[in-house]
């Protein structure tokens, strides 16, 4: 019997309201304390206090869960695992970009189920868990003319202004729009020659970047996305919204889930293509 999801999703939807109030209120903050890490990537004092905020909230709401967090590593070991980003785009965040958002995903026996993520310097939330599909909070404007379905799964979602997300139905490579997060990752891979060979096949390639690629696709407004260097807290929320929107999530060669150090995610159409496409030659 599937389980019922319901009440994680709404948990970590309150979760991700928590974070937002604490991220938010520290954005373009003059007196923004930043930190190097050692693996020389930057902190803020805002990631460290969302994921804290985070973590007292699950240790009250779900106490017998395991905990994966950026800033504070691993705590318990149970099927059900929390796994959090609290500020994906620090280097936005640190800049004043607006692109950067908290991260919430429960996995669990290591298949994340449950994903939040929320950019509240956009203005925007995309969320999801299996069996309930995925959606947006968007504004009336946004939604512009919907359908009596589109409206009555808005209802469901109980978000105003919520809608349902639908990847694309691009289904040839010349159509499609690519999202490769940066040249550097590839490059550092070992792998650039078959992004540029990929590039050189769709109609338009970009670098949009952190969970923005992601949620993106998710919504069908661009059709491939991939990275290296990753970890599973950059992942985990998104692969719910990916998958529940009708998309494919893997690893550049072709693993599921979060734990393999890089992702490629796709319509679903386009996926075996673009897969056969990045393993030529490797």
């Amino acid at each position: 019997m599937p389980v019922d999801l319901s009440e994680d999703l709404s948990l970590a939807l309150e979760l991700a309201d928590l974070a937002d109030a604490v991220s938010l209120g520290r954005f373009r903050a003059i007196d923004l304390d930043v930190q190097t890490k050692p693996d020389r990537t930057p902190v803020t004092e805002a990631d460290l206090a969302v994921e804290r905020t985070i973590r007292d909230r699950l240790a009250t709401s779900r106490p017998g869960d395991g905990i994966l967090g950026e800033e504070f590593g691993t705590e318990g070991d149970t099927a059900r695992q929390w796994i959090i980003d609290p500020i994906d785009g620090t280097a936005n965040f640190l800049r004043g970009v607006p692109v950067w958002g908290t991260l919430i995903a429960l996995a669990v026996d290591g298949v994340p189920v449950v994903g939040v993520a929320s950019s509240p310097a956009m203005g925007r939330r995309w969320w999801a868990a299996r069996g309930h599909g995925a959606w947006t909070s968007a504004s009336a404007g946004e939604l512009g003319v919907v359908s009596d379905e589109q409206m009555a799964d808005a209802a469901s979602a109980r978000v105003p202004g919520a809608r349902r997300l639908r990847v694309s139905g691009v289904d040839s490579l010349a159509d499609a729009s690519l999202s490769f997060q940066s040249l550097a990752q590839w490059r550092d891979a070992g792998r650039l020659d078959h992004l540029l060979a990929l590039c050189e096949r769709v109609w338009r390639d970009r670098a949009y970047g952190d969970l923005w690629s992601y949620t993106l696709l998710a919504e069908g407004l661009i059709d491939i996305t991939g990275e290296f260097d990753v970890q599973p807290y950059d992942l985990a929320a998104l692969i719910p919204i990916v998958e529940e929107a009708g998309g494919r999530f893997s690893s550049i060669a072709g693993e599921p889930g979060p734990w393999h150090g890089s992702a490629l995610a796709t319509n679903g159409r386009l996926h075996d293509e673009v897969l056969a496409a990045l393993s030529e030659g490797a």
